[in-house]
């Protein structure tokens, strides 16, 4: 049998402080930050609801980032 993977670690990051920057500011701080995948989307995209570690969300309006979440 397999072994189970590892999830590598997430980046220690407050999705908290990207509100309010524009989404290149928030893409490029991410990155530097660790994330391995930023994923910008606008408000009221479906999307699925699986965790994938090392990646962050933002929900972007305007150009701006409203709401951000891990996973």
């Amino acid at each position: 049998m397999a072994p189970i993977p590892t999830p590598s670690a997430q980046p220690d990051d407050s999705p908290g402080t990207y509100v309010g920057l524009t989404a290149e500011t928030a893409e490029q701080r991410a990155r530097k930050r660790g994330w391995t995948t930023v994923r910008a989307l606008p408000p009221g995209t479906v999307i699925t609801m699986e965790f994938q570690g090392g990646r962050i969300n933002f929900e972007v309006d305007g150009g701006a980032v409203t709401r951000c979440w891990i996973g």
